[in-house]
């Protein structure tokens, strides 16, 4: 449905974009992610034909945008702002759009309708826009993209204005609505819990650059640097010791941890700068016992808890792996869900710490 094609946008002497590479699927819904100032907003104007490109080739559905304004472009996009007429009501701000639209008034005011509905709004089309709460703004703001049926969806960071649970709730309810309506959507957002519940894919950006594009799943566990790992998630990173590397894989050694097989999908591809080499592993993927208590791990180490900060669901521990000097390491944070019976160890226990190879990255 789009496709970008070395794209480069300057303003003066900065460099914007930085020879963007993208292909977004029809019916996907597709996130650009990345710290502000990354250009993610940017890619997202310059699809809509809110900026010019200065070099490239910007594609949707198959047609050369280089000459098309954003007014007849086959997309339409819902504001950081929602962007919403106070003085209208909810009817009159979904039919905005329609305004030079041939058909008659019935048939818009069915039109109408059938947008509020889409969006859980059926009823509301009499009320006040400036009595809406947050959540109700952003859907009428999602109905009045969708009447006008855009054959693209663009999203600026949409959410961000709402709270933690509301949050939440409006996207499973973009999930829905766009498997409903099944057109591509493309949403920009910084929040990567949000990128990684809402996505078929993410494009995480960084500096005008693409760093890693993937499937939610792949990109979380298995990042391509270690610059990728630490934006998507927490990731804990030891220093390593790579005693050998050949097309099997490598073998390492990991102050805590000891020597272990790293397979070569478990190495990252990039080498950053040159930087000393790390390995990485998220904290769900080791576990922390009462010292001499873990069982069926693949290894274990031992440990002494630093930290205990407990969110009701979950428990995250920092700990202290022990070193072979007999001093421990900088702490290194694990999560544990909270289940029925299991006691929640205080600071300064001593813990057995289980773990797998499986679960590790290096990063060179």
């Amino acid at each position: 449905m789009i496709e970008c094609r070395e794209v480069h946008k300057y303003y003066g002497d900065y460099h914007a974009l930085r020879g963007i590479d993208l292909d977004i699927r029809a019916g996907e819904f597709f996130s650009l992610l990345g710290p502000s100032g990354c250009g993610k907003t940017t890619l997202l104007r310059v699809i809509a034909g809110f900026e010019e490109i200065s070099s490239g080739v910007v594609m949707i559905d198959g047609g050369d945008m280089v000459s098309v304004p954003a007014n007849k472009r086959p997309t339409n996009m819902v504001f950081q702002s929602y962007a919403i007429f106070p003085h209208l009501t909810v009817a009159q701000n979904v039919a905005f759009g329609l305004r030079r639209d041939p058909r008659s008034r019935a048939e818009k005011d069915a039109a109408v309708e059938e947008a509020l509905s889409m969006v859980g709004l059926a009823g509301y089309g009499e009320r006040a826009a400036h009595a809406l709460s947050g959540g109700q703004r952003q859907r009428v703001a999602l109905a009045r993209a969708l009447i006008l049926k855009p054959k693209v969806l663009l999203l600026d960071e949409p959410l961000s204005a709402l709270d933690r649970k509301m949050r939440e709730q409006m996207q499973v309810e973009l999930i829905k609505l766009q498997r409903q309506v099944g057109i591509t959507f493309v949403l920009v957002t910084h929040d990567q819990e949000e990128a990684l519940v809402m996505s078929d894919r993410i494009a995480v950006m960084f500096e005008g650059g693409i760093a890693q594009l993937d499937e939610p799943e792949s990109l979380y566990a298995r990042p391509v640097s270690r610059r990728v790992a630490d934006f998507i998630g927490v990731m804990n990173f030891l220093p390593v010791t790579v005693l050998s590397e050949d097309e099997t894989g490598a073998r390492v050694d990991v102050e805590g941890l000891g020597e272990f097989d790293i397979a070569p999908g478990q190495i990252a591809a990039k080498n950053e700068n040159d930087a000393d080499p790390l390995i990485g592993f998220r904290p769900e993927a080791v576990s922390v016992f009462p010292e001499g208590q873990a069982q069926n791990a693949a290894r274990q180490s031992g440990g002494i808890i630093d930290e205990v900060v407990y969110y009701g669901d979950m428990t995250y521990y920092d700990v202290r792996l022990d070193e072979e000097d007999g001093t421990t390491s900088e702490p290194v944070r694990i999560s544990m869900r909270n289940v029925y019976g299991r006691d929640i160890p205080s600071v300064g226990t001593r813990v057995s710490v289980a773990w797998s190879p499986a679960s590790m990255i290096l990063f060179r």
